[in-house]
Parts: C-alpha cells; structure tokens; sequence
C-alpha cells in the first residue's frame, strides 16, 4: 500500500500577500493609465468615470442580496463606500500635483497608522518603523519643493485609506463573498457623481467613457475585489504595513511608463519599504477558529 504525500496548504499569509501585491500592482497600473486622462476630463473626473463604471459592474456581475445581509454589515458597506469615493478622489488629485511615487508615498501614512495602531511589543514595531523611514526617504521632504495642495491632497487620501482598510476587514467578516462589495462600490459612485459630475459631465466623450470602463476593470474592480478577501487572511496591522510596497511599486511603475526617475534616496527608501514588507507577510496571518475553514474568519476587531 503507497502513501501519496500531499504538499503543505500555503498559509493564510501567504495567500493574503499574494492577493494584495497583485492589488498594488494592478492599482499602480491603473493610476499610470489613468494620467492620460487627466487633460480631458481632470483628477476628479477620472475618478468618477473609474467608480461609477466599478459600481455598474459589480451591481450586474454580483446582483447584491440586500435583505440577506445584517444591519451592521450594511451600515459598514456604505462606510466603506465613502471611504472608497474618499481615497480615490483625494489621490487622484495628489497624482495632478505630484509625481506617482512621492504621492503613493504619502497616502502610504494611512496603512502605516493602521499598522503602528495595531502593533503590539516592540518587535511588532520595527516594520512600520522600518517602512516610515523608507516612505521620507522617498519624499524627501527637506528639499522643500514639494507642492503643498498635492501633499494636503495625498495626506486627505491616507486618512481615507486607513478608515478603508479598518471597514474593509469588517464588511468581510460581517457580509458573504463580495456581496459587501457590491454594495460600497455603487455607494462609492454616488458620492464621486455628487462631487464631480456637476463640473466635468459636459467634458464627457464615447471614447473617454469607454477607456473609463478598461481602467474601472483594472482600478477599482479587480484590485479592491483582492483587497477584501486579502483582509480576510491577514490582520489590519500586516496588511497596512504590508502596503509598504505600493510605493515602491508606484516608483517603479512611474520610471517605467511616465518617465519619472527617482533619485538616490528614494532608491533607499524602495529597499526599506520591500524589507517592511517581508516582515510583515511573515507574521501577519489572522487566527482562524478551530474546526472552520482557513477563509472563514471569525467576527473579531479589525486588529485580532
């Protein structure tokens, strides 16, 4: 009689960090695609176009059960749909203003907040410590050159980014599948058409319309979709520190495909960030309960 060996599951982190790199890679990605558009219909536009061609998608593609849900996981979906509205229309006017990494750089505080707020011991520490020096190396904000508005900009979407993270965690321990989703998404949508569709409606073209499809497909859709179920592996403190790396993914995207080279220092600053990451990847695996799946977490706070 043979034995056949099965190879080991990978861990919840490890799952968790593959599912938010891929969402940093393809948010990079989508904010490089999005600059072209900036000319036509400005920072809010975009944003706008991005969100409400994600909130259509998702209502089609996922149909939301809005009586199957619990009153608290409905009230956190619509939370994190201004959160979402927030973070996006923030950093798109950051990255008008400011080149892709130095803003990428500071939206980063948020996630670095959430992490240092949710660490405890001082080896807890040493990642966000670790990831904060990376994010002024990369800033530099000695020089003193940096545009004020686009800084307010990028600090307005890290606020919006931390509350992200903290009401993500908690529409997927609270709502099924991405049914949470689908429902922050279209929420995300109306507060953008508020905001931007009085003065960027009449700049509307079909072709800008239907590359604001391709970009909502590849930001917010795909990415946010990782994002959620990536929280449902990691905790809130791994995964803000673990966002070390969109930065350094932004600066890497932005020297590709707009042409912006970084200096010295902010070079340093990728390696801090990637190191912070790492650290965070390896111990960052949210406690599952005993008898249920790996993906079925308990309804705990956003730190446990």
């Amino acid at each position: 009689m043979t034995t056949t060996l099965r190879p080991p599951s990978r861990s919840p982190a490890r799952v968790g960090t593959g599912m938010a790199i891929t969402s940093m890679l393809c948010v990079q990605l989508g904010l490089a695609a999005s600059v072209g558009m900036l000319a036509d219909v400005g920072p809010a536009g975009v944003a706008w176009l991005r969100l409400s061609w994600a909130g259509l998608i998702l209502l089609v593609v996922v149909r939301p059960r809005w009586r199957s849900m619990s009153r608290r996981g409905l009230q956190a979906s619509v939370l994190l749909g201004i959160a979402t509205a927030g973070v996006t229309l923030f950093f798109m006017a950051a990255v008008a203003r400011l080149p892709l990494g130095t803003a990428s750089a500071l939206e980063f505080l948020g996630p670095l907040g959430v992490a240092v707020a949710h660490s405890s011991g001082l080896r807890k520490l040493i990642w966000p410590a670790l990831a904060g020096a990376g994010v002024l190396l990369m800033t530099e904000p000695w020089l003193g050159t940096a545009d004020l508005v686009g800084i307010g900009f990028a600090l307005g979407a890290a606020l919006c980014w931390a509350a992200y993270i903290l009401l993500t965690q908690r529409v997927g321990d609270e709502v099924s599948g991405i049914q949470g989703l689908a429902v922050s998404m279209p929420v995300a949508a109306l507060v953008a058409t508020v905001v931007a569709a009085p003065s960027t409606a009449g700049l509307l073209t079909w072709p800008i319309v239907a590359w604001g499809l391709g970009l909502a497909i590849l930001l917010p859709t795909i990415p946010f979709t990782l994002e959620l179920l990536a929280l449902r592996r990691l905790t809130a403190g791994a995964f803000g520190t673990l966002m070390s790396l969109e930065p350094a993914i932004a600066l890497l995207v932005g020297l590709v495909f707009l042409h912006q080279q970084p200096a010295l220092l902010p070079l340093v600053g990728i390696g801090f960030v990637i190191a912070a990451g790492i650290g965070a990847e390896r111990s960052g695996a949210r406690p599952a309960p005993i008898g249920l799946p790996e993906v079925v977490v308990a309804r705990t706070s956003p730190g446990s």
